[in-house]
């Protein structure tokens, strides 16, 4: 089968026949390639060799368990591949089992298949938005999501963490105007301090991405809230 931009390649391991025979049928005509194996052995095996989109595990399976699978999969085999695990037993010490050995969803048989559809599509796109390096940028000021550093013009600039969250979501945001009371939820959740202490942060955040020479992108807006933007898309 010819793959498209939109199909998965999805690996199926479960023990039960008819099962993987129905869950290869109904995502096949989905457009999506599909190899399936009955034993936690051969799923380790195809796991290891083949790139999958997303990975779909019985927990009980002869040869290897689902539990010790993922593990493996994780810890010994370095595999990111998002993976979904199926159960009989819906029992909460097996979910924490198998997100613990790093399962990122759980279905409980039985289950319909559209749910799995849904759930192996939700996965599979914020699995590939992951694979896509963040970085946020205004202007020449870069915020990299993974790495933490923030430059502007190509300099370093050093940041504590407190204004680098707020950097963060004002950066998110532009050239939106963001709410006061947004920022303090967002950084310190139900508990805000007092007001002194965003203005003190906030002073910081300025002084370390705007120097002389530099065109302002920090406004503030009394009374309101913040804006990260240049002057001219301040105006629009």
């Amino acid at each position: 089968m010819t793959r498209t931009s939109t199909s998965l390649r999805i690996l199926f391991i479960e023990d039960h026949a008819d099962l993987a025979a129905n869950l290869i049928d109904y995502f096949e005509e989905k457009g999506h390639v599909a190899d399936a194996a009955q034993d936690g052995i051969t799923g380790l095996h195809l796991a290891l060799v083949n790139p999958y989109d997303i990975i779909v595990l019985d927990l009980m399976l002869p040869g290897m368990d689902g539990v010790t699978l993922c593990r493996k999969l994780r810890q010994e085999g370095n595999i990111a591949t998002p993976i979904l695990m199926l159960t009989a037993r819906g029992d909460l010490e097996d979910k924490v089992a198998g997100f613990a050995s790093g399962t990122d969803d759980y279905l409980v048989k039985p289950f319909e298949l559209r749910e799995l559809e849904m759930r192996i599509q939700a996965l599979t796109k914020r699995a590939k938005g992951m694979l896509t390096r963040r970085v946020l940028r205004v202007a020449d000021l870069e915020f990299d999501q993974e790495t933490l550093q923030v430059r502007r013009a190509e300099r370093l600039v050093e940041l504590p963490a407190i204004p680098m969250r707020i950097l963060e979501l004002l950066m998110q945001r532009s050239p939106a105007v963001v709410w006061r009371r947004e920022i303090e939820q967002t950084v310190w959740g139900d508990s805000p301090p007092d007001s002194d202490a965003l203005r003190v942060h906030m002073h910081t955040l300025r002084s370390a991405i705007e120097h002389a020479g530099m065109p302002p992108l920090l406004h503030t807006l009394r009374g309101i809230g913040y804006q990260l933007a240049l002057a001219d898309a301040q105006k629009t």
